[in-house]
């Protein structure tokens, strides 16, 4: 869950300004800048098992650092920065006793742990991890800190080398007997599997035809007559709203924060008036505003074997990541106990004029569900159904991982469409339902 719609932009602008300047570059000047790339990579050490436990260790590869994160978006770039973070989290909150402060972060500590070792920029940290014996890790980790039983000690929270060691072992465990089901995975059925893969001959939902299922998933979440002007128009409502306080309000309610951590990191991290402006610019770039924006996101008179007009990260992180903000504005603004400013009352009645009241679907149950609800979620086992079950050439591809785990896991991100247990719950089910197909 987690390259940003403003990193994107950048990449693309950044894409232009390289073409034009290396015209202009010498080959010579070409000439050292690579072989100072390549020695700048060159004196990264090699990722050990012991440098992988180590806190301080920061790894790099290619000549960058690999961070990971809580919540897809709370960044780190050592285990040790981690132990910091989530000693002030055990402080931040109220527990009912210490076992329970205890509890919860070191459970922050496996996840931590987990997205430092499943990373979405390199398999590197978890090859050396599934490459080591269970003892050579317990090794490496009776290494750290030698000669006491606690590896950090903070002014909240202590971490055990026993709870550390499970952390690894935990992952390790995971991992070497499940499939992450993702874009980017090194495996076929891995790729295939997700969301993101691009079905050439389109796939056909709900009477329209998309170029994925992450599409269909990010198209249906706009009202089949909102236009991309009217979305536009939103965007500029939203980013003339100063919202820091706001979510801070949202972020400091305890129950609140804990049930719904990764949507209102989300919300911080997209409501900017940078971030929200960039929505705007690029919707006008890639579509007129007269165009319905669910309509944009559909396979329309474009034969099998042409590119897609929009790649699946395109609807990720900038249809997909705008809607999931109107919805989240909506459901979290419907709360009577906490107060909401005047300028985000009026945008809340401005995206209930535009339908984003629910998700709206002709042909799937009542036509109307919540965004946050049950009835969406299952949406994503029903489409599956027409993917892996129907279509014979993903249906023998989903049928060729049987006795394997399918799971998913990017980065601790998760979903507030679709929480990552129920996606993996139905990615499980929907394999069943392919084998009890079997032609």
């Amino acid at each position: 869950m987690t390259t940003t719609s403003l990193a994107w932009g950048r990449v693309r602008m950044a894409a232009a300004v390289l073409t034009v300047a290396l015209t202009a570059i010498a080959s010579a000047a070409a000439d050292a800048g690579r072989d100072g790339a390549a020695q700048t990579a060159a004196l990264a050490p090699r990722l050990t098992l012991e440098r992988l436990v180590a806190p301080t260790t920061t790894i790099v590869v290619q000549a960058r650092i690999v961070r990971f994160a809580l919540h897809g978006l709370i960044l780190f770039d050592t285990l040790d920065a981690l132990f910091r973070a989530i000693d002030r989290e055990a402080g931040r909150w109220h527990f009912d006793s210490a076992a329970a402060r205890q509890a919860f972060a070191d459970a922050l500590l496996a996840r931590g742990v987990e997205s430092r070792l499943v990373s979405m920029e390199t398999e590197l940290p978890l090859e050396v991890l599934l490459t080591h014996t269970e003892s050579e890790l317990a090794g490496a980790v009776s290494a750290v800190a030698p000669g006491s039983a606690t590896i950090f000690a903070g002014q909240h929270w202590q971490l055990s080398r026993a709870t550390y060691l499970e952390a690894f072992r935990r992952v390790r465990h995971r991992w070497s007997t499940s499939l992450n089901c993702w874009s980017a995975s090194s495996s076929l059925p891995g790729r295939v599997l997700s969301n993101w893969y691009i079905i050439d001959e389109g796939i056909t939902l709900y009477g329209a035809v998309y170029d994925s299922t992450e599409h269909f998933w990010q198209a249906v979440k706009y009202h089949p007559e909102v236009t991309v002007g009217e979305v536009r128009t939103l965007l500029a409502e939203a980013a003339a709203i100063d919202w820091p306080a706001w979510i801070d309000t949202l972020a400091n309610d305890q129950r609140f924060y804990f049930a719904n951590g990764y949507a209102v990191e989300f919300m911080r991290r997209n409501l900017g008036r940078e971030r929200l402006t960039w929505y705007r610019d690029e919707l006008a770039r890639v579509a007129t505003d007269g165009t319905r924006a669910r309509t944009a996101q559909q396979r329309e008179g474009r034969p099998a074997g042409l590119p897609p007009r929009f790649l699946a990260v395109d609807e990720k992180v900038l249809w997909g990541d705008v809607a999931d903000l109107f919805h989240l504005v909506v459901a979290f603004t419907a709360t009577p106990e906490r107060p909401v400013p005047t300028a985000i009352a009026a945008l809340r009645r401005s995206l209930l004029a535009r339908h984003f009241d629910a998700i709206h679907l002709a042909g799937y149950g009542s036509g109307r569900v919540g965004f946050l609800s049950p009835e969406f979620q299952a949406l994503m086992l029903e489409i599956w159904k027409v993917k892996f079950v129907q279509m014979p050439r993903f249906a023998a591809v989903i049928r060729s991982t049987a006795g394997t785990r399918l799971d998913h896991f990017l980065n601790d991100g998760d979903s507030p469409d679709i929480p990552i247990p129920i996606y993996v719950g139905h990615l499980n089910r929907i394999r069943e339902l392919a084998l009890e197909t079997r032609p």
